[in-house]
């Protein structure tokens, strides 16, 4: 009688008892972790409300010398990579590798453009000397709500410190996103995504969206306060 045999994916770690398993705790592993990034982010976020509580004419004075077209098409930079993260895990769940492979290599485009406009953004505040530190200067800038009222220009720093403080964490968050990506498409490359086994594609997956949700808040916080032209 011949025997049985049963064809092992590779994939499948030996302490899992199914693929299923290993795909679900894979799962619940990087919800935990993104857990402990809202954690952290949440504090961040919890101290820029008190001080824009606090200080609400001098952070929207401060907030209006930031170029919101740059932070707006980061906006539309960011929704159309996760567009393209969505069609990369598609493509892995349907055996099509030339898409999967294309929509890995757009969405590390997207990220890189993403970095290019920030790093502009940084570029113009560096030459603005509106970056905290012995050389910050923002004299005789106005409320955009009550004119002729100028803003403090000690609470304006403390604006600037939360917006690099954020926007570079989340900016370094990015970078990491790239990295990942790259091993994907590696991996994606080398042929290990099947419609059977995709799970890395969708945990990366989870880590770029949450990366993207971060900044959907980050925008209008730090960019639209009373903006009313």
């Amino acid at each position: 009688m011949a025997a049985h045999t049963h064809q092992h994916n590779p994939a499948h770690l030996h302490h899992f008892a199914t693929e299923e398993q290993q795909r679900n705790s894979a799962s619940f592993g990087m919800w935990i972790f993104l857990a402990t990034e809202v954690m952290f982010f949440g504090g961040l976020f919890c101290a820029y409300l008190i001080y824009r509580h606090w200080y609400f004419g001098d952070f929207a004075a401060a907030s209006k010398s930031i170029d919101a077209v740059l932070g707006g098409t980061n906006t539309a930079v960011l929704i159309c990579s996760s567009l393209t993260v969505v069609l990369a895990i598609w493509a892995a769940q349907t055996a099509r590798r030339g898409i999967m492979l294309g929509m890995l290599v757009l969405t590390m485009i997207f990220g890189v453009a993403f970095l290019g406009i920030k790093a502009k953004e940084y570029n113009d505040k560096f030459v603005e000397h509106h970056v905290p530190g012995a050389s910050f200067n923002f004299d005789h800038e106005e409320i955009p709500s009550h004119p002729g009222q100028y803003a403090e220009p000690r609470h304006a720093e403390i604006f600037f410190a939360l917006y690099f403080i954020m926007t570079g964490l989340h900016a370094l968050h990015m970078i990491i996103g790239l990295g990942i990506f790259s091993w994907l498409f590696w991996a994606a490359w080398k042929g290990r995504f099947t419609p059977e086994y995709h799970t890395p594609l969708e945990i990366g997956g989870l880590y770029w969206h949450f990366v993207d949700i971060v900044w959907i808040y980050l925008f209008p916080l730090l960019y639209l306060i009373d903006r009313h032209k």
